[in-house]
């Protein structure tokens, strides 16, 4: 399961990461969107706009807020998870996704994700990321735009699609992953008129080569908690990597870090102390 992730790119980066116009829109760096929160997202019929989703998809008939943050691409099958599943795309027949996964496909932007193990949950999590600063990138995502029938109002609702784990996530070990897009894809992704077939062959785990993992605390498990410190590194990474040595220890750095803002922020400590 992805029920929690990162977002923190700014508009701008937004804007030119996917070419899209965030017009006057203002965004707040989240390191914990949980179901219910509200979050950019990049809709099939309005592909050059930033728009704002709520985390949660509620299929139109709901007259309730159902909040299913996650859509199995294989439907009711696999139900053991193996990750050799090689079988139908049953999300194509779910009651609640089969009208969106044809013509409400979603980008949903992340900068990272947090993936607990599928004992421990979110009591032992990790913060899941993809190698050489590849980010922001798009979770594969479906939408409703949902009708409060109190109000009236209009949400749109948005659900992160998932699929067999890769070796990486099976280390920390989850037995799902989320579909990250390729980026020569996402733009298939949000055409209407491409094939069902062509976009169920899309719904695979990502390489897991070119993503990483660390630990971090369990404070993230608390859907209201917020800030840079949820997402630092408490432990060595599922992979390693290639460290930078600024004294005489290696240091960890955690999403939104550089080791070039940590080493501003040491001079600034020397000079506030002078």
């Amino acid at each position: 399961m992805c029920g929690r992730y990162v977002q923190v790119s700014t508009v701008e980066t937004i804007e030119k990461r996917f070419n899209v116009d965030g017009g006057q829109l203002e965004l707040h760096p989240q390191f914990n969107v949980s179901p219910g929160n509200f979050a950019p997202i990049i809709l099939d019929k309005d592909k050059h706009q930033i728009t704002i989703g709520q985390f949660g998809f509620s299929p139109s008939w709901a007259k309730k807020r159902m909040f299913l943050f996650n859509a199995r691409s294989e439907g009711d099958a696999n139900k053991e998870n193996d990750p050799d599943y090689t079988g139908g795309k049953g999300i194509i027949s779910k009651p609640a996704f089969r009208n969106s996964i044809r013509h409400k496909r979603c980008l949903i932007i992340a900068d990272a994700f947090i993936e607990g193990s599928s004992n421990e949950k979110l009591n032992k999590p990790y913060l899941v990321y993809l190698r050489n600063q590849q980010r922001p990138f798009a979770f594969a995502g479906i939408y409703e735009e949902w009708v409060d029938p109190s109000s009236a109002e209009i949400i749109p609702t948005f659900s992160i699609i998932t699929t067999v784990t890769n070796s990486l996530l099976a280390k920390i070990p989850h037995h799902r992953s989320p579909v990250i897009l390729n980026k020569k894809h996402e733009r298939l992704w949000l055409n209407t008129e491409t094939p069902l077939t062509d976009i169920t062959r899309l719904l695979q785990p990502y390489p897991s080569e070119k993503m990483n993992a660390y630990p971090i605390s369990s404070a993230i498990k608390n859907p209201s908690a917020e800030g840079r410190e949820l997402i630092e590194a408490i432990g060595e990474r599922l992979e390693p990597e290639e460290s930078i040595t600024f004294t005489k220890h290696n240091k960890l750095f955690g999403m939104g870090h550089s080791p070039g803002r940590e080493r501003r922020n040491e001079e600034d400590k020397k000079n506030n102390l002078n």
